[in-house]
């Protein structure tokens, strides 16, 4: 898997034109260092197959000195696109061989699920768990051992979290470092144009904004930011050439494709300056993205297997449903608060402890359930409380780590990771978990591995502080000064024209969003002719196609974004997504529904991303957090309202009306958007 991830990197960075001279002449800090670390990794492994007493004797200290030197060489050069990623994905799989003496732990049943038995393992490095989860598997770092089997040909293995995150950071580094400009690399062979990553992040009218050292770029978020640092951002994404979705030929920098040929060659050179990957050579954005992917794939994994678990102990409806209402009630009650909370905080703090506290919490999950069902909605409320909080913070980080040109890109990207993980990780989340059978708790604490995975990465990335704007003050301490403080977040949305006709847009388009969430199992169930076709797999269906769907209108949006008023986007996909669902509620066909389904998954990041590059643009960097707070409260809030509605509807006047219905009053509520003048022409 570690050659495949080295062969995905080089084969994308020949695709987009990079040069394999362009990777060789990166010159690495400390690099003694790491192929010294290297060495005596390898070394250690070939004396222990040797059965060399001294190396056996000395095992453990030999490979926490190799992983400790290794370590200290990757974080010299964290700044880096993906040896950020290669330094969390080597201290996880450290920390479970140091955990065992020095063994590296796989997990029997998926040895045998990858093929392999027994007299398959010669490593010496590694060491059998037994199929049972109990306190002995969990204390020798059993999830953070070889537990994810690959039975594919050719691939077959069986990985760690840590082999993942590894792979994913190696291949990143292979990539970003072909596709650099020449001119990136100064005579010292460091990064040129690097901004200094310490220095604070300046608002308009503050002191100093004049005088910042040249890194004062616009960031295109109005009256509020108008600096950016980013860490050791390649030269290419801070030019001033191609907009956002135009990648159009460039000066290539000596970036060329020599061996293809003529439209093939320009398509590489178009491609080199792709929004999309413009981000990927963006350090800071590849880890934070890749972070929240591994995370919300293992929310994945732990979804699937929590309703396994409340499902399978309970065999009742009511039961999942009172699982989903304990996970929507947070975001009504605390959204405000939380962004009260997170504008006061370190930005960067909040996302690391709500990792932290979101790992402690998912592990108790299956230990709570094993005691009581009820125990499980306590749980889940917790953890999504945790959830509001690191939201808002990653709102309102990211246009400090982009340019203002990759805004739009940015979120679009964002959103795109959550839907790869629909798209991708509910199937892998289905046939792990139906993998694990009863050894469910598995699928938790690998989702609380995923969340310390983010944590780590987090920490890596230099995220820089903002300084209030002139005229601003201290927050006040006290539930006085949280009180104002929400209430200056009320007034500031209540005042700004695009943001609170936005919201109010949302707050009746989205409620459409709600129903279709409660009613689409039933609709597959009741209202769909499937003839020999079990409901449940309609209903996966049609999940999925809103899943493809949020992804190639997440993807478009990146593209064309910079060419279209994002108030204009936002009404045309509320008045689609409408349509569509009222296409859903007058048809039976499956394949319609199918279609109907796709074209709300396209309109669904139609109206999703512009409405968040809005906010994000308007609205100042002190106040993000309790702004996007107060919207977040609302539209949920909307959201929560509509699920227990349409349920009580669909009873009385059948599923199918319903769903036209509520498509209904969101093509009204998009269309009336051209009333508003400041949206439309936002």
């Amino acid at each position: 898997m570690l050659i495949a991830g080295l062969f995905i990197g080089l084969v994308a960075g020949f695709a987009v034109g990079g040069r394999i001279d362009n990777l060789i002449s990166i010159r690495l800090r400390w690099p003694l260092v790491i192929f010294g670390a290297l060495a005596l990794r390898l070394g250690t492994e070939a004396a222990l197959g040797r059965d060399l007493a001294i190396a056996e004797t000395l095992r453990v200290p030999l490979l926490a000195a190799a992983y400790g030197v290794l370590a200290i060489g990757l974080w010299a050069n964290r700044a880096r696109p993906g040896m950020s990623l290669a330094l969390v994905g080597i201290a996880l799989n450290a920390a479970a061989i140091l955990v065992n003496g020095g063994f590296m732990p796989v997990w029997e049943p998926s040895l045998i699920a990858a093929g392999f038995g027994r007299a398959d393992v010669l490593s010496p490095i590694h060491v059998i768990l037994p199929a049972s989860l109990d306190a002995a598997f969990f204390w020798s770092a059993g999830p953070l051992g070889d537990v994810i089997p690959v039975p594919l040909p050719f691939l077959r293995n069986v990985l760690s979290i840590g082999d993942v995150i590894l792979d994913a950071g190696l291949g990143f580094f292979l990539f970003a470092g072909m596709v650099r400009h020449a001119d990136e690399v100064g005579s010292d062979g460091r990064t040129l144009r690097s901004v200094d990553p310490s220095q604070p992040l300046i608002l308009a009218g503050s002191p100093g904004s004049e005088q910042s050292g040249g890194i004062r770029a616009g960031t295109g978020l109005a009256a509020s930011l108008v600096g950016i640092a980013a860490l050791e951002r390649p030269i290419v994404l801070g030019g001033s050439g191609a907009g956002l979705a135009m990648p159009a030929p460039m000066s290539s920098g000596g970036v060329t494709a020599p061996l293809l040929p003529g439209v093939l060659r320009t398509v590489a050179i178009r491609a080199r300056h792709h929004p999309y990957v413009r981000l990927a050579v963006n350090g800071s954005f590849s880890a934070l993205q890749t972070g929240q992917v591994i995370s919300l794939f293992g929310d994945r994994i732990h979804q699937v297997a929590l309703a396994a678990l409340v499902y399978g102990t309970t065999n009742s409806a009511i039961a999942g449903a009172l699982t989903f209402v304990a996970a929507t009630l947070p975001n009504l009650l605390f959204g405000p608060l939380a962004g009260v909370l997170v504008d006061r905080w370190n930005q960067k703090h909040v996302l690391i402890a709500s990792d932290l506290l979101r790992a402690g919490i998912v592990v108790l999950i299956p230990a709570g359930v094993g005691v009581s069902v009820v125990l499980a909605y306590p749980l889940v409320f917790l953890l999504t409380t945790v959830s509001i909080f690191f939201r808002p913070a990653r709102t309102a980080v990211l246009p400090r780590v982009v340019h203002d040109d990759e805004l739009v890109s940015a979120n679009a990207a964002t959103w795109l990771n959550e839907t790869l993980a629909d798209v991708i990780g509910y199937p892998f989340a289905g046939l792990f978990v139906a993998f694990l059978g009863s050894a469910l708790p598995l699928a938790f604490w690998l989702d609380s591995v995923s969340y310390v995975a983010s944590a780590l990465l987090v920490v890596l990335v230099v995220i820089p502080p903002v300084i209030r704007s002139a005229g601003s003050v201290d927050p006040v301490p006290g539930l006085t000064g949280i009180r104002d403080d929400m209430a200056a977040g009320w007034r500031f949305l209540r005042r700004e024209p695009v943001l609170f006709a936005n919201t109010l847009q949302a707050v009746v388009g989205q409620l459409t969003v709600g129903a279709t969430i409660a009613l689409t199992p039933l609709y597959a169930k009741v209202v769909l002719r499937l003839g020999s076709l079990n409901w449940t797999a309609a209903y996966a269906f049609i999940e999925t196609a809103i899943g493809v769907g949020n992804l190639l209108g997440g993807f478009v949006i990146g593209l064309l974004g910079a060419r279209i008023a994002k108030g204009r986007m936002v009404i045309g996909g509320y008045a689609v997504y409408g349509l569509a669902v009222v296409g859903l509620g007058l048809t039976n066909n499956l394949p319609l529904a199918l279609g109907m389904a796709f074209a709300m998954g396209i309109s669904n990041m139609v109206f999703i991303i512009p409405t968040q590059t809005l906010f994000q643009e308007r609205t100042p960097g002190d106040m993000i957090g309790r702004v996007i707070g107060f919207r977040f409260s609302a539209v949920f809030g909307a959201m929560t309202f509509s699920m227990a509605a349409s349920g009580l509807l669909g009873d009385a006047a059948g599923v199918g009306p319903v769903l036209v219905v509520f498509g209904l009053i969101t093509l009204a509520a998009g269309l009336a958007g051209l009333a508003s003048r400041p949206l439309r022409e936002a």
